[in-house]
């Protein structure tokens, strides 16, 4: 096994399957049994999901709400999220908690990085919702900082692409995929991995970044297992 702990990174959009927004069931069980394979393989999972399928904070924005409260209402569109995923990873015997980066409780209960660690410890998947808890930041960022919170060995990103390409592949069919690419690559080609707060974060804490196709039942083990049909960021 080549991880111990992992923070995985959902998109919103993901949870949709394609359909443009809310959450699609069948996605979301399939998401659920990946995870619980991926526990019952021996691996701590800590989870970050976006909530872009509901809500998103710089697009609101462009509609004439203020920032702070755009990005307000997109993380409270991440704890729809997570509380979705949470009822999908129990329904299928996976025992899960959300934490929230503001208080929300009895929602959920209030992220703390040792409260986090405690319940991976427990065997149960810890959700982490409403990103870093202040605007002006992603849920990629949200995702380096608890990676680097929780000690955790690498952060995967699960999309609907099987790794970081020179191009976007669905509109390039020339683009080429990156078995290994450095950060400082990443940033030099501009490449959407994730923001460069994101990315800077992982840089200078030494998270390794694993980007996959999530979408395919079993690419999640596979990626554990060290199968390499991703992109590695180092």
């Amino acid at each position: 096994m080549k991880y111990n702990r992992i923070l995985l990174k959902l998109s919103g959009e993901s949870l949709a399957a394609g359909n443009g927004g809310g959450i699609d069931p069948d996605r979301l069980r399939s998401y659920a049994l990946q995870i619980r394979q991926a526990v019952e393989s021996g691996v701590q999972v800590g989870i970050v999901v976006g909530g872009g399928n509901i809500f998103r904070g710089v697009a609101g924005a462009a509609k004439g709400f203020d920032r702070v409260t755009g990005d307000q209402m997109g993380m409270l569109a991440t704890v729809i999220n997570s509380l979705a995923l949470r009822s999908a990873l129990e329904e299928a015997g996976q025992p899960a908690r959300v934490l929230t980066a503001i208080g929300m409780f009895p929602i959920g209960e209030p992220y703390g990085s040792r409260r986090a660690i405690e319940t991976l410890e427990e065997g149960r998947v810890a959700i982490m919702s409403c990103g870093t808890g202040s605007p002006y930041f992603t849920t990629d960022t949200g995702s380096a900082l608890r990676a680097v919170e929780i000690q955790a060995d690498a952060m995967l990103k699960g999309t609907r692409v099987d790794g970081i390409y020179t191009a976007d592949p669905e509109k390039d069919p020339s683009a080429r995929k990156f078995d290994r690419i450095s950060y400082a690559e990443v940033m030099e080609r501009g490449l959407k991995v994730m923001d460069l707060t994101a990315t800077a974060l992982c840089k200078e804490n030494g998270m390794p970044i694993y980007v996959f196709d999530m979408d395919t039942p079993g690419n999640l083990a596979r990626v554990l297992a060290g199968e390499p049909i991703g992109t590695e960021v180092f």
